[in-house]
């Protein structure tokens, strides 16, 4: 594993890079609104042994270990942004077939990107991710702001983002509660995914419902298929590791051959 920092935009990133495979594309991981680089423990490189890929892990901005926000304010269009980072981390490492696997926020960032940057995002892993507001989410994130205040939750996300917690934690929970926020939505930017999509998704998610599946299957141009997994919740490659492994690695070997 190679790991250390790469400048884009004039951002210090953190980056970890697995690259065992010639002639293979590169799962590139991109974390939720609370993870880290850190936080996806081995399943990166499980995966990446599993589907025969390279493997592209980093904290964003504000996170881990990368530089930290300028200020917890974000603009509506945040994930749109971070897409753009994206873009640009993956021309500077000189990654030219990324099939990206995105949690939560990651996975809309994933879907935002596909939609952009069509010439470098081979197939799309999507887990979790959010295509528009809902109240379940919205109640989710006040169940963890009850959590950040009663519990020892800030000391154990420190343990993977340091100082930069309090302005990581705010960043997240004041946007996506702000009323100018509640009609965020990019369903009108999946027509133009042509690539293979996979969307795993809990059926006990406590951040989302199904709603979230079913209409990004239905607007994107591409392949694409839902991959519902009974009792579990937001975290789908945590609580069955084993299981998406098996089905994301199918999918891969499926899209390349595609």
């Amino acid at each position: 594993m190679k790991h250390g920092y790469v400048n884009v935009e004039d951002k210090k990133l953190y980056v970890e890079q697995f690259t065992r495979y010639e002639n293979r594309p590169t799962i590139v991981f991109l974390h939720d609104s609370l993870g880290a680089a850190q936080l996806w423990r081995d399943y990166p490189a499980k995966l990446g042994e599993a589907a025969q890929c390279n493997v592209l892990v980093y904290d964003r901005i504000g996170y881990g270990k990368s530089q930290p926000m300028a200020t917890w304010e974000r603009p509506v269009n945040y994930l749109e942004k971070e897409a753009d980072v994206l873009s640009e981390l993956l021309t500077t490492l000189n990654i030219r077939q990324a099939i990206l696997f995105g949690h939560s926020d990651g996975g809309s960032i994933a879907l935002i990107a596909a939609s952009k940057y069509l010439d470098k995002i081979k197939a799309i892993i999507c887990e979790a991710a959010h295509i528009f507001v809902e109240e379940v989410t919205l109640q989710g994130i006040y169940r963890a702001i009850e959590d950040y205040t009663t519990t020892n939750l800030a000391e154990r996300l420190a343990k993977y983002h340091g100082d930069k917690v309090e302005t990581l934690f705010k960043a997240w929970t004041d946007t996506w509660t702000r009323a100018d926020y509640r009609n965020w939505n990019i369903e009108h930017l999946l027509p133009a995914i042509t690539c293979p999509l996979l969307f795993i998704q809990g059926d006990a998610d406590e951040y989302g419902t199904l709603a979230q599946v079913t209409k990004t299957i239905a607007l994107v141009s591409g392949k694409a298929a839902p991959y519902i997994i009974p009792n579990v919740g937001h975290t789908p490659h945590r609580e069955a590791a084993e299981l998406t492994i098996q089905v994301a690695s199918r999918f891969i070997f499926d899209a390349l051959v595609g």
